[in-house]
């Protein structure tokens, strides 16, 4: 027996075969395996035909996805993603996905965010009027919903201004709103996603049409995408381009809308922590709207945010891939081992938080600088993979919440069966509805 083989330490695990998944039936197995077997746990898996590894435990996170990050690609499960997105950001991988990142950054400048937060407080106070109608008559909202309309909104204003009025005049409608009709992210809603793409081919095609006979004022994130140029001086393909588009798409509205459907049920279930950031945006909006540098000093309304993301993070699950050998904490990561993280047991761990399983926003006091551990709290990722509009999706939600809380408390009406769906993202399994009520 060889030195190496000798030295080979695996974590502990069941004997039994099981595959991870992206459904109830995995979240369950999975939570009792963490409880059985601590926050590493080893894994035979029947779909894969190889050795898995589940991992919760923040340093060995920090171990795979920043210190040794060189070593993991994305693992598996990303195929029906790629199905989905093309080859974005979030899907590919090593030389391609650093130029990619490289030339995407840019867009994603405080500077730019900033411009577009007149767009988002746009679209928050265009809610005003009828969330009031609603409020005198006595309708109910459905809250879920209604977040992910706003926040779709708000990612193709952010991504083509102007141009997203033109193809609903065109269309009649807007053609993106299935991705709010249909939340299922099956292999018929990714084909007709894709379609998409041509619209967003011809506002491409449009604008450099524009730009050769003059000068384009447009200041949107497709507009930066565009151009973007590499260490060659080169600008992304069309397809590069519209790959992209379509991941910030999905990215950055299901993580938003998810996000602010927990906040809303989550602060009706609190009426302490309701009225605490009610303050907070009593304080900060005048006029209806809130300027753009005050944005930062939501602070209460910020902990909200994460407490849902902490309790809910959208990506609930993801995995990576061991390019060689490895080892962490003590453990043999044999190369072509799957890793699978998962930011929902990660932040719900009882080492690692009070009140693990309660809405408790002071978790997040001085903007979480006593967590136990730095990386217990990872819903955008870590490292170099870390989720690029994260600063954007902390703006949109803050300015949203501020401006309306203002206005409104919401109240879930009772007797609602509220159940987590843990599917590519974590949202509701059903809509909730929700009781406006003027302030």
């Amino acid at each position: 027996m060889s030195e190496v083989a000798k030295s080979t330490t695996f974590a502990p695990g069941p004997e039994e075969s099981l595959t991870i998944d992206i459904d109830v039936e995995s979240q369950l197995a999975m939570a009792k395996l963490l409880s059985q077997y601590g926050n590493i746990v080893k894994l035979n898996d029947v779909k894969r035909k190889g050795l898995s590894y589940l991992i919760t435990e923040p340093d060995a996170i920090k171990h795979i996805l920043i210190t040794n990050h060189g070593n993991y690609q994305k693992g598996a499960g990303f195929e029906r993603v790629k199905m989905l997105l093309g080859n974005g950001i979030i899907v590919s991988d090593g030389a391609f996905w650093r130029r990619q990142r490289t030339m995407i950054q840019p867009a994603f400048s405080r500077k730019n965010i900033a411009q577009l937060c007149e767009m988002i407080k746009r679209v928050t106070q265009d809610l005003i009027p009828e969330w009031t109608r609603m409020a005198k008559s006595g309708e109910t909202i459905d809250i879920t919903t209604a977040m992910s309309a706003f926040s779709l909104e708000v990612i193709l204003r952010a991504l083509i201004s102007n141009d997203l009025d033109k193809i609903i005049a065109e269309h009649g409608e807007n053609p993106f709103s299935f991705l709010v009709d249909d939340p299922t992210r099956d292999l018929s809603v990714a084909m007709r996603f894709r379609q998409l793409g041509k619209l967003i081919q011809k506002v491409i095609d449009t604008r450099r049409e524009d730009a050769r006979e003059n000068a384009s004022d447009t200041q949107d994130l497709l507009s930066a995408l565009m151009s973007a140029t590499d260490k060659d001086g080169e600008n992304m393909s069309d397809k590069e381009l519209i790959d992209e588009v379509m991941t910030m798409i999905i990215a950055g509205h299901e993580t938003s809308a998810g996000t602010l459907n927990w906040v809303w049920y989550e602060l009706s279930q609190h009426p302490e922590e309701d009225e605490k950031a009610y303050d907070e945006a009593v304080k900060y909006v005048s006029d209806g709207t809130i300027e753009t540098d005050d944005i930062p000093k939501l602070v209460f309304i910020k902990q909200c945010i994460n407490e849902a993301l902490r309790l809910y993070p959208p990506v609930w699950l993801f995995s990576r891939k061991a390019i060689n050998d490895d080892e962490v904490m003590g453990y043999t990561i044999p190369t072509g081992t799957n890793v699978f993280l998962s930011p929902y047991f990660t932040h719900r761990d009882p080492a690692l938080w009070d009140k693990p399983d309660e809405f408790f926003p002071q978790h997040f006091d001085d903007d979480g600088a006593h967590l136990k551990h730095k990386h217990s709290f990872i819903p955008f990722s870590a490292g170099s993979r870390r989720c690029i509009g994260e600063y954007f999706s902390y703006v949109e939600m803050q300015a949203h919440l501020s401006i309306l809380l203002k206005h409104f408390r919401l109240v879930a009406l009772p007797n609602q069966n509220i159940e987590i769906e843990p599917a590519i993202n974590l949202r509701t399994k059903n809509s909730i509805m929700m009781q406006i009520n003027l302030r």
